[in-house]
């Protein structure tokens, strides 16, 4: 599995496989099971879930940093790729961080999708 190596390369693959709302209720799955109150449509156009899950991990960071680590302990994104990001400005790291976490997500869509 080659990993896309941005949003727009992500969303192209899951449209291609059609497993986009496969990764909607991935992230919404693992949204409840961290607690956190985000609930995507299943029909939401990439772009608002880009925008909305950039705003939701910006918050977490800021206001509940607590919950923003055990979101990334639900979803299994990798300690290395978080540390290799740059913490300087807050708002580039959210957006990167968000881009990890979809990234995840899509890889156990993908592997569900490839092995069921």
């Amino acid at each position: 599995m080659q990993l896309p190596k941005t949003f727009e390369d992500l969303i192209e693959n899951a449209n291609q496989l059609s497993l986009y709302q496969q990764l909607v209720l991935q992230l919404n799955k693992d949204f409840l099971l961290a607690n956190i109150n985000l609930d995507f449509h299943e029909d939401v156009l990439p772009t608002s879930l880009k925008l909305l899950l950039h705003e939701t991990v910006y918050k977490l960071i800021q206001e509940k940093f607590t919950d923003y680590l055990n979101l990334l302990y639900i979803v299994d994104v990798s300690e290395q790729e978080i540390k290799a990001l740059n913490g300087d400005d807050l708002l580039k790291l959210s957006e990167d961080v968000s881009f990890l976490i979809l990234k995840r997500e899509w890889q156990k869509v993908w592997f569900r999708n490839k092995y069921k």
